[in-house]
């Protein structure tokens, strides 16, 4: 970006540019497949996350023994790893055969207790290269079958030592029997599995869709998990202060052409750009991005905005992009019908990111 050199820098931010800012209503990514493999590994906030950098609430013991269940875990994951049920070598001992149950573990909790921290520490845990584990959102798992196909993806995946699925959440019936299918496979070539999400194994679907006349492949998935208690309140709220209120347009809008790299854009235009850009391409939306300011911020008008708007926080928040509002605070988003709804999970976790990422934001307005 070209930069005035007359300009007065503001502290917290680049001199006033040249340009406008970058909107994420003129981009349309094209992700290649290649690059949705490549990139399965953990996002940028969660690179040098160790087991050692988790931070246990003392007041709640399940943090603590989580740590221990999945280091252990990530420990008995080492040795070569073999095709096919009985010749593998599970948990490092040689064995004719693999033990009976479950073969990953599912991370249950609420939002902001850790659980992508815990998960990211597995994986960089797990003795075996980088090219022997995988990362990825539930979305970024389907998308990659849509990418491949779903005996491509079987063959890309089953080589592997280990497979992570953050925000393992069901939203269809048709989401069900792929995944169902998919992990019976994985686990019959010897993939462990792991996986976060605020909904047991068992529960998955509830409140979406007709689960239970999917009740077998439901039942089938949580089979490959032993589930795994987190408690604990939301870390990033814990002995924080409030989110900063919005600001007002002009103060976003300026802020938005002090920041290098800075995006803008109205609200609602995003929110119908959103609908026309695919969930699994949120990720390369905001490639290049330094933050997000949005202005005429407003309660979405409907669930399938409000679950694409999801998407696009957890993306931001992966990639630890501040975000300058002006509008209505970010806790006003949903509908009270939407959090008392099957997906109010979901909602709560974007509020909770989109709050930590307007205290990041706050440097951006000039004093």
């Amino acid at each position: 970006m070209v930069v005035s050199s007359s300009s007065t820098a503001v502290p917290g931010q680049s001199p006033i540019s040249e340009t406008a800012p970058q909107s994420l209503c003129a981009r349309e990514p094209r992700v290649p497949a290649d690059r949705l493999v490549a990139e399965m590994v953990p996002p940028p906030r969660f690179d040098a996350v160790r087991f050692d950098t988790y931070r246990p609430d003392p007041d709640q013991p399940s943090q603590h023994e989580a740590v221990e269940v999945l280091s252990s875990f990530a420990a008995g994951l080492g040795g070569a790893h073999a095709m096919g049920t009985g010749r593998r070598r599970w948990f490092g001992k040689k064995t004719a055969a693999a033990p009976a149950g479950p073969r990953g573990v599912y991370l249950d909790g609420g939002y902001g207790v850790g659980k992508t921290h815990l998960l990211a520490s597995l994986w960089h845990a797990t003795p075996a290269a980088p090219s022997l584990k995988a990362f990825g959102t539930f979305v970024e798992l389907t998308n990659l079958v849509g990418a491949l196909g779903f005996q491509q993806t079987v063959q890309t995946l089953s080589g592997h030592r280990l497979l992570c699925i953050d925000e393992f959440e069901l939203d269809d019936p048709g989401d069900t029997v792929l995944v169902s299918s998919l992990l019976s496979r994985l686990v019959e070539a010897g993939v462990a599995l792991a996986a976060t999400s605020n909904t047991l194994p068992g529960k998955l679907g509830e409140g979406r869709f007709a689960a239970a006349d999917f009740l077998r492949e439901i039942q089938g998935l949580s089979a490959h998990f032993r589930p795994l208690r987190i408690d604990g309140e939301d870390y990033r709220h814990r002995g924080l202060p409030e989110a900063p209120p919005p600001y007002s347009p002009e103060q976003v809008t300026k802020a938005a052409y002090a920041t290098q790299g800075a995006s803008l854009d109205d609200f609602p235009a995003l929110l119908g750009h959103l609908a026309r850009v695919h969930p699994s391409r949120y990720g390369a939306l905001t490639d290049g991005i330094a933050a997000v300011c949005l202005t005429d911020v407003e309660p979405v008008p409907d669930q399938s905005t409000a679950l694409r708007l999801v998407v696009l926080a957890d993306r931001l928040y992966d990639r630890e992009v501040p975000v300058l509002a002006s509008g209505v605070p970010f806790d006003r988003l949903f509908s009270d019908d939407m959090l008392n709804g099957g997906y109010r999970k979901k909602y709560f976790r974007a509020i909770s990111r989109l709050t930590a990422l307007a205290r990041d934001a706050k440097g951006l307005v000039g004093q």
